[in-house]
């Protein structure tokens, strides 16, 4: 007992230790953001952050875990921005959906987030420059590709700053927690949809209904005591909801990838993506030709989808992702080649490939 007494006063000062050099960043932090204000610069710099990270993590020599670490910190950049100047950042709400997982995932707890109903609002928000940024759902890896936000890029100039790979993670949820109370699922289809083996083996007799969204749906089972959410961890805990079961999903590997968008291009990280939409002439051979700029210039594609272009009839856009930065010669040779090869073409933003 002596020498847990011992190491628990230990813990009590290191901890102390920990609040003083927290508070000792803050008051550099808040230093910072008067010489940004006064010299009119960005008040959030991506690439500073993900360096931070990535010294951290190589500094590390544990055992606290680099995954944690990179929570941990997360959670301090953050909150020393909000010293600084809060970020605003738009996203597809309302709260406690996945694509708000993903935003808090990327910029933390003390961002200024802004719930908006619809793809075309997050776009408008960063326009209008009343968001910093937007979040939006670009492709799910059960489901495919998100048309609508492909089709914003068409006629918007925003750029592509980040990409997050959200897990996608089901759980039933309701007010007593007890299985034997549910009289009714509420869900959005695609959740449904994700869940139905598990709902189909355990619940069938159980009416579905469909509702706008899976945090809407458990919104509201706290007025409905027979209800039952098929949604997030983090909607049982703003909803004030109990987990029946956890991870209802059919398939466990199963994300969502996100999509940062800003007004401004991000910085070389040396492990980026980019991201090119274009349109080519309508000729035998002409997509042919377009793939083997690619390949002559040593370049991986990741991604290639086609939309309709709403121009005419059988007109298409092609946007692909390519690992490299459009700062690269590689690159910029290769796209150079390419736009001759071209109707139009369009960089839609360079950026860190997500984790």
């Amino acid at each position: 007992m002596k020498e847990l007494e011992k190491l628990r006063k230990e813990i009590d000062r290191t901890d102390l230790e920990i609040l003083r050099l927290l508070n000792e960043r803050a008051k550099i932090a808040i230093d910072i953001g008067k010489i940004k204000k006064e010299e009119k610069l960005t008040a959030h710099v991506p690439q500073r952050e993900r360096e931070i990270y990535e010294r951290l993590m190589k500094e590390n020599k544990g055992p606290f875990p680099n995954e944690v670490l990179r929570v941990v910190f997360r959670e301090i950049i953050s909150a020393s921005l909000a010293l600084e100047q809060p970020l605003r950042v738009a996203y597809l709400g309302p709260k406690a959906t996945f694509t708000h997982l993903a935003c808090m995932k990327q910029f933390g707890f003390f961002a200024n987030y802004i719930p908006v109903g619809s793809i075309r609002e997050v776009f408008s928000e960063v326009e209008r420059g009343r968001a910093d940024y937007g979040v939006v759902p670009i492709e799910n890896s059960t489901e495919g590709v998100v048309n609508h936000t492909l089709d914003m890029f068409i006629e918007s100039n925003l750029k592509i700053t980040s990409e997050v790979l959200q897990e996608v993670s089901h759980h039933l949820l309701s007010l007593s927690g007890v299985t034997e109370d549910i009289k009714c699922i509420y869900s959005h289809p695609h959740a449904i949809a994700q869940c139905s083996t598990w709902v189909h083996n355990n619940l069938s007799q159980v009416p579905i209904v469909e509702v706008s969204s899976t945090a809407r749906a458990a919104e509201m089972c706290m007025d409905d005591p027979s209800g039952a959410a098929i949604a997030s961890e983090l909607a049982a805990q703003l909803y004030g909801l109990k987990i029946v079961k956890n991870h209802i999903e059919d398939y466990t590997n199963n994300y969502t990838r996100f999509l940062v968008i800003a007004k401004n291009n991000v910085q070389k990280s040396g492990r980026d993506k980019t991201s090119v939409m274009f349109s080519i002439k309508d000729r035998v051979g002409a997509l042919y030709n377009v793939l083997k700029t690619f390949t002559e210039n040593d370049i991986n594609l990741t991604k290639i989808e086609s939309r309709p272009s709403r121009k005419k009839a059988w007109d298409y856009v092609f946007f692909v992702d390519l690992v490299g930065h459009i700062e690269d010669e590689k690159v910029k040779k290769a796209l150079g080649k390419l736009e001759p090869q071209c109707l139009f073409l369009k960089v839609l933003g360079s950026y860190p490939i997500g984790e």
